[in-house]
């Protein structure tokens, strides 16, 4: 196989898998930009009641963004601690 071991292939999927657990960081932008907007549309309805919109938007944004932190969270340990080889 020319060199080619079967360390090398483990470190190569876990760069794969590093890539593809990135791609968990797509969801929670999409998911907190339509809560963003739809707030604000809340708020231009009802000015009164932008505390308590602005307040459950954040609780929102901030349960949604556990996902992307994870999929980060996996990213850094497939690349740097190398937990296969």
């Amino acid at each position: 196989m020319n060199g080619f071991t079967g360390q090398d292939f483990i470190l190569g999927c876990s760069a794969i898998g590093a890539g593809l657990a990135m791609i968990a960081g797509i969801g929670p932008g999409i998911g907190q930009g339509i809560a963003a907007g739809h707030a604000a549309a809340a708020v231009g309805r009802n000015p009164g009641a932008k505390s308590d919109i602005t307040s459950t938007m954040l609780l929102g944004q901030a349960v949604a963004e556990t996902t992307g932190l994870y999929g980060f969270a996996v990213a850094a340990i497939l690349m740097f601690l190398k937990p296969f080889s």
